[in-house]
């Protein structure tokens, strides 16, 4: 089996050479790119398994490389910047990124996430995509080609997106706490935010909803976590 490959975005060249070497010595196979746009032809070209992002970059900075390649692709992003406060990493999920670790960082969480990240990618033909198709209201899932239709009309979502509204539809009328969803959609041992589920949430609503600011659909339960409902 090839080595999995892993996409390097990053311009200091010593924290690109501290990944890469991390990296290989966990058996990835490593690309590096120390500008947004060199990361974004990269990205289209040579098809990684997963993408590390730093934040700031010189000629494109991290979050327009991010929004742009989540128009052609749903490779795994995990952004590792410098940028620590809740604004930013709730900026980051919401324009397209699966994960956000703060630097500096401890390389067994890097790599922790980075297998958390290529295990869920992993995931075509697997648990979701046995299940069978979900209808809730006008909004239909079909899990064996990750389609979502709305109104007799194709959505777009990120493989994320799906899950967590795959999930959703699943459990369609029940509360889910932001454990729950955690637990679900990102497995048990995931340490990740509760605050960027949110953000997950925000991002899908604008996909799914027909006013994402009086959602119909996914709906808010204060102080509990969120349900779906039919419409």
């Amino acid at each position: 089996m090839s080595p999995q490959r892993v996409l390097v975005v990053e311009d200091d060249p010593d924290t690109e050479q501290m990944l890469t070497m991390i990296l290989r010595s966990e058996g990835y196979d490593v690309l590096s790119a120390g500008n947004g746009p060199l990361g974004l032809e990269m990205l289209r070209k040579m098809g990684p398994d997963l993408v590390i992002l730093d934040w700031m970059l010189p000629g494109m900075d991290g979050l327009e490389v991010c929004r742009r390649t989540r128009e052609f692709s749903t490779v795994p992003i995990i952004m590792l910047t410098a940028k620590t406060a809740s604004e930013d990493k709730v900026a980051g999920l919401d324009t397209g990124a699966d994960d956000y670790l703060a630097k500096p960082f401890e390389p067994e969480e890097l790599l922790a996430r980075i297998r958390a990240q290529l295990r869920r990618a992993s995931m075509v033909g697997d648990g979701l995509q046995r299940d069978k198709p979900v209808q809730v209201g006008d909004l239909r899932l079909e899990p064996a080609s990750h389609e979502v239709w709305l109104h007799g009309r194709q959505v777009n979502l990120t493989r994320l997106e799906f899950n967590l509204l795959y999930c959703m539809a699943q459990r369609a009328g029940k509360v889910l706490t932001r454990d729950d969803i955690l637990r679900l959609v990102w497995g048990e041992n995931e340490a990740i935010d509760l605050r960027g589920i949110d953000a997950h949430i925000r991002r899908l609503r604008a996909k799914v909803e027909d006013d994402a600011d009086d959602p119909k659909r996914i709906m808010t339960v204060h102080g509990v976590g969120y349900k779906m409902v039919g419409n």
